[in-house]
């Protein structure tokens, strides 16, 4: 643990951004895996599950969690399989 009263500061700001980012982050995957699912079941909420997959990739690219041709790389294979 830091000393110095600013570097406490820092690691308390760390963990609360890293706690967001890893939520935001999760639920991305979640929906993608929700999104494949529904796509290999053939489901009939299979193009609301894609759409809510893709804005789930795009808010993370938006956030800087996944580089914008990592986003675009997810979103067009989920778009291939639909």
């Amino acid at each position: 643990m830091p000393n110095i009263k600013s570097a406490i500061k820092r690691v308390r700001t760390n963990d609360t951004k890293n706690a967001q980012n890893s939520s935001v982050k999760s639920s991305m995957r979640s929906s993608v895996k929700k999104a494949e699912q529904a796509v290999a079941n053939n489901e009939e909420s299979k193009g609301a599950s894609i759409k809510a997959a893709i804005k789930q990739v795009e808010k993370a690219a938006s956030k800087g969690l996944l580089h914008k041709n990592t986003a675009a790389r997810k979103k067009a294979s989920l778009m291939k399989k639909a």
